[in-house]
């Protein structure tokens, strides 16, 4: 299994002309995984050599501006790009409690129909997670969220033994999330690679000592 990672923004909260904000893609089997989505992401993309039709997943570290305000754009211009015709699967889309109400509340805000499923998969946050005065508990937020048509996702709580989240996993990788401290609850992403059983002979190895 081959990885590769793409810098599509390195910049803060401030920008620059030759410097996005917060965005990285991460090339596996021909799938992108996209890590934050700041504003101009898509641009970043189009001056790439990575195909946005290409993005399965994208990780959200955290709902600061310059790590999210770009995704209600990019998922409208895949929107544009996809074929109504042919069946997609869902997009997931993984983040901190909230995400799922502020992306439902930007495509009904701005009339925006997706030609393709979504699913927000939120992580519930500890609170000690970030400082006390900025804990902010959106759980109430769920009795607002509706399951609008072709939306669907999961609550993701922390594994008191393990101390992660796990998201995802297949053949080849395991995701998890873990718990950041920063100004708000934040999550760090960990790809792990399974172990391969090797092709070795062993008893021919062994006939020749």
């Amino acid at each position: 299994m081959t990885m590769e990672l793409t810098f599509l923004g390195t910049g803060s909260a401030y920008p620059s002309p030759i410097r996005g904000a917060a965005a990285l893609v991460l090339r596996r089997e021909g799938e992108c995984w996209l890590f934050d989505c700041g504003e101009g992401t898509q641009t970043q993309l189009m001056k790439s050599h990575l195909r946005a039709g290409r993005i399965t997943k994208i990780f959200i570290t955290h709902l600061h501006g310059d790590h999210f305000f770009g995704l209600p754009g990019l998922l409208c211009t895949l929107s544009l790009q996809s074929n109504p015709d042919l069946p997609k699967p869902p997009l997931d889309i993984y983040g901190p409690v909230g995400l799922q109400s502020f992306l439902q509340r930007s495509m009904e805000l701005s009339h925006s129909q997706l030609l393709f499923p979504y699913a927000v998969h939120q992580l519930v946050p500890t609170q000690d997670q970030c400082p006390a005065e900025e804990f902010k508990d959106f759980s109430s937020l769920e009795k607002d969220e509706i399951a609008a048509q072709g939306t669907q996702g999961r609550r993701l709580h922390l594994d008191p033994v393990d101390n992660s989240y796990l998201l995802l996993e297949d053949e080849q990788v395991v995701v998890k999330a873990f718990c950041l401290f920063h100004r708000v609850p934040s999550f760090g992403f960990v790809v792990e690679e399974k172990s391969r059983p090797g092709k070795l002979n062993v008893q021919k190895l062994k006939a020749l000592g």
